[in-house]
C-alpha cells in the first residue's frame, strides 16, 4: 500500500506541474516572446556517426526520443503489473480492462461519426482514446481521503491498460514505408536482448546499449521510435542475481530510477514543446469543425460513456464488482476524469497529422478544452458524491 500511495503522490505532483509548464507554453506561443518560443522548439540537432545520421527539430528529438524514455517506463509497469500486480489476475482486471476497452472504442466512434467522410480527418481516430494518468491523479490527490484508494487504483490500471491499448494502436495504424534493413536491426538487437535476459546478465548498462541500438533501428525503420522503449522493457528481467548471487529486480530498480525523470522533466518538457497553442489564430468556425468536436467530444462525451457504460454492464452481468467502499456516483466521476487525454492525447494528434498545422492548432485547443471540460467535471463530481466507507 506504501508504494501506491508513494505512486500517486509522485503522479499527482507531476499532474500539477504539468498544468503550469502548460499555461506557461501557451503564454510564450500568444505573447511577445512567440519567435522565441518556436525558435526553440525547431532548434536543428543532429548526431552522426560516419554514413548514420540523424538530424530533427528539437520538437521531433522530444517526441521521438524521450517519449521513447517514457513508453520504457510504462512498458516497465504494464510488465510487472501482469506479472506481479495489479493485473495479475483475472479478477482484478476484469474492470478496469473492460472498462478500458469502453473507453478506448467510444470515443473513436464519436470522432469517426464527424469524420467518416474525410480520409485524412479520420486518421486522428485514436486522438480522443488516451487518458493522461499524471493529470488524473492530480486531480484526485486534491479531493484527498473523499475518493476510496479501490478508486485510484482502479484509475492506475485503466490508465495502464489504456496505455498498453495506445502501444498496439501506434504499432498497427502509425507506421510509414518500412525499411527492410533497419527492420532486420532491430530484429537482431531484440534477438540480442532476448538471449541476455535468457542467460542472466545482470548489467543495466549491456541492456541500455543493445536498446539505443534498438532505437535507432526502430527511428530508421519507419516504425514510430517510442515502440522500440516498450520493446526493450519487455526484455528487462525482473529478477535477477548480482556477482555475490544476491537477488534483485532490475525492472523495479530501473523503473524506481525513471519514474522521477518522466514525471519531472520528459512529460513536462513534452508539454512544454506541445501544448503552445496559438490562440490568436483561432476562430469559432475552425474550433466548431468535424476534427475539433471530434476530439473534444470524443473525450469529454465519449471516455465517460465508453469507461462507466461497460463498467456498468461488467459489473452487471457478474463478471467484475465495483471498487470497494466505492459509490456508482464515485465511478462515474473518475470516468469523467478518464477524459483527461493530454499528453497522450497531444503525441497521438502528431502522428495522427504529421505534426502539420492543417487544422491551425484547432486541433490540439480542442484536446486542451476536452481535457479541462473532463478535469473539472470530473472533480465537481468526485467532490460531491457520497460514498460508502471510505478506506
Amino acid at each position: 500500500m506504501k508504494q501506491i500511495q508513494s505512486f500517486i503522490q509522485k503522479e499527482s505532483s507531476a499532474g500539477i506541474l504539468l498544468i503550469i509548464i502548460t499555461i506557461l507554453a501557451l503564454f510564450l506561443q500568444n505573447s511577445f516572446l512567440s519567435d522565441f518560443y518556436n525558435g526553440f522548439l525547431h532548434t536543428h540537432v543532429e548526431i552522426r556517426f560516419g554514413d548514420l545520421q540523424i538530424a530533427k527539430p528539437l520538437i521531433l528529438w522530444v517526441n521521438d526520443g524521450l517519449m521513447a524514455v517514457f513508453f520504457f517506463l510504462i512498458g516497465l509497469e504494464v510488465k510487472r503489473e501482469v506479472l506481479e500486480g495489479q493485473l495479475s489476475s483475472l479478477s482484478q482486471i476484469a474492470l478496469p480492462g473492460i472498462a478500458a476497452v469502453g473507453g478506448m472504442i467510444v470515443p473513436a466512434l464519436i470522432y469517426l461519426m464527424f469524420n467518416h467522410t474525410n480520409t485524412f480527418s479520420a486518421n486522428g481516430w485514436a486522438i480522443p482514446t488516451a487518458t493522461d494518468i499524471a493529470f488524473a491523479l492530480g486531480i484526485l490527490s486534491l479531493l484527498g481521503n473523499r475518493v476510496p484508494v479501490s478508486l485510484k487504483i482502479f484509475l492506475m490500471a485503466l490508465a495502464i491498460i489504456d496505455d498498453l491499448g495506445a502501444i498496439i494502436i501506434i504499432a498497427f495504424f502509425y507506421t510509414s514505408e518500412l525499411s527492410a534493413l533497419s527492420i532486420a536491426v532491430a530484429s537482431a538487437a531484440l534477438a540480442v536482448l532476448f538471449v541476455m535476459n535468457r542467460m542472466g546478465v545482470a548489467r543495466k548498462a549491456a541492456y541500455i546499449l543493445v536498446g539505443i541500438v534498438l532505437w535507432v533501428s526502430v527511428l530508421k525503420s519507419g516504425v514510430h521510435a517510442t515502440l522500440a522503449g516498450v520493446a526493450l522493457a519487455f526484455m528487462i528481467p525482473l529478477t535477477s542475481r548480482d556477482k555475490k548471487g544476491n537477488t534483485f529486480s532490475m525492472a523495479q530498480e530501473m523503473e524506481h530510477d525513471l519514474h522521477y525523470w518522466v514525471a519531472f522533466f520528459i512529460l513536462p518538457l513534452f508539454a512544454f514543446v506541445n501544448a503552445g497553442v496559438d490562440l490568436r489564430g483561432i476562430s469559432v468556425d475552425e474550433m466548431t469543425g468535424s476534427v475539433p468536436l471530434g476530439i473534444m467530444l470524443g473525450l469529454f462525451i465519449g471516455k465517460q460513456l465508453g469507461v462507466f457504460g461497460f463498467s456498468w454492464i461488467a459489473i452487471k452481468l457478474g463478471l467484475a464488482q465495483l471498487p470497494q467502499a466505492s459509490s456508482w456516483m464515485q465511478l462515474y466521476g473518475l470516468s469523467v476524469l478518464a477524459g483527461i487525454g493530454f499528453t497522450m492525447s497531444l503525441f497521438v494528434d502528431s502522428l495522427a497529422f504529421n505534426d502539420t498545422q492543417i487544422y491551425y492548432f484547432a486541433d490540439k485547443l480542442a484536446i486542451l478544452l476536452g481535457s479541462f471540460l473532463s478535469g473539472v467535471v470530473g472533480y465537481l463530481v468526485l467532490r460531491f458524491a457520497k460514498s460508502h466507507t471510505v478506506s
